[in-house]
């Protein structure tokens, strides 16, 4: 495994080309720039807000910043699942011209969505001082196992999503229909407790992504550290996806050139 990941260092300039260069084509000519990656967070906060507080009554202020850091989380992890997916697809003319670890497409994928996340983490944490104040600055450095848990479980569901569709074309569309229904299973819009008692409760309550969403919201809404426990399991999750990317990696990263 280190002699893996050295090699994988080794070509260091050769990914970073890579994001720099997707970087570059996604916003050349571009009058907003990166500001069309927060423009779609935002507007779906407000327009959610609006309705949530016309019917429900729901605090703006702290419903708002619950719906971005959330829509900020699951922008994520949909973008290093479905762009994932063509991780390997992208990338056909490198596999065939030069054997390098095929790790580095997925990575490369990571890398691209872990930079429009941390933009969005950082629109978040400003929002949340012009609202609220800095009272959330002694949890923030909590930020920093819960980003590197997001890097680490995106690389690995990026490469796992990408060899499932290098052998099914149409895991990408199942992909996208999938995340439409676990967006309404997860508490991206409104909190747990809302649904606690409902038939899905228990859906929601177990969803795996909920550790992944205290991790963000608990040190830069509420100013508090997350528990061990979800600390704990968002671990285990994360090493559990690395685990089922590795094995898949040591076994068919071969085959992946067949199916091209």
């Amino acid at each position: 495994m280190l002699k893996y990941l050295a090699s994988i260092w080794a070509c260091r300039y050769f990914w970073l080309s890579l994001v720099k260069n997707d970087l570059q084509l996604r916003y050349r000519r571009s009058f907003l720039g990166i500001g069309w990656s927060l423009l779609q967070p935002l507007a779906t906060t407000v327009v959610t807000c609006a309705v949530f507080h016309a019917i429900f009554h729901m605090n703006v202020r702290d419903h708002g910043l619950f719906i971005l850091s959330g829509l900020a989380c699951w922008a994520y992890i949909t973008s290093v699942t479905i762009q994932g997916c063509q991780s390997y697809v992208q990338a056909e003319s490198y596999i065939r011209q030069q054997p390098m670890p095929m790790a580095i497409y997925p990575l490369r994928t990571t890398l691209g969505a872990m930079f429009h996340f941390l933009i969005a983490l950082v629109l978040v944490i400003a929002v949340t001082w012009v609202l609220k104040g800095f009272e959330n600055l002694p949890a923030l450095w909590a930020l920093l196992p819960a980003i590197a848990l997001y890097f680490q479980l995106g690389w690995a569901v990026a490469t796992l999503a990408g060899y499932v569709n290098v052998v099914f074309r149409d895991t990408q569309h199942f992909c996208e229909v999938a995340f439409q229904i676990l967006f309404y299973l997860t508490p991206i819009i409104y909190p747990v407790h809302a649904v606690a008692e409902t038939a899905v409760g228990w859906l929601v309550r177990y969803n795996p992504l909920v550790p992944f969403l205290n991790m963000v919201r608990l040190p830069v809404l509420d100013g508090a550290l997350p528990t061990l426990r979800c600390y704990v399991a968002a671990t285990v999750i994360t090493l559990i996806v690395t685990a089922l990317a590795a094995v898949t990696l040591r076994y068919q990263q071969r085959r992946v050139i067949l199916y091209l």
